[in-house]
């Protein structure tokens, strides 16, 4: 089973929906503030953020961890 069937198993479909969005986003740059996420998913940016806890504990092939909290809360996204 790959990790990101198991992650999709414990994720909500909106948290799903974000770390969908990572993973195809990844490969091209390291940050995301979660009101640009959520401009890209038609989601608030507070919604993103209430969601992104979940995302870092899930169980798939990315690490992400809270990195900033100016003008939207920044997530640094890598590879695992």
């Amino acid at each position: 089973m790959s990790a990101t069937t198991s992650a999709s198993r414990t994720l909500t479909p909106k948290q799903h929906r974000i770390l969908s969005y990572l993973q195809d986003h990844a490969d091209e740059r390291t940050y995301f503030k979660s009101r640009l996420i959520g401009d890209e998913l038609d989601l608030s940016a507070k919604e993103v953020g209430a969601n992104m806890p979940a995302i870092e504990d899930a169980d798939h092939d990315l690490d992400v961890e809270r990195w900033g909290y100016s003008s939207s809360t920044t997530w640094k996204v890598a590879s695992a």
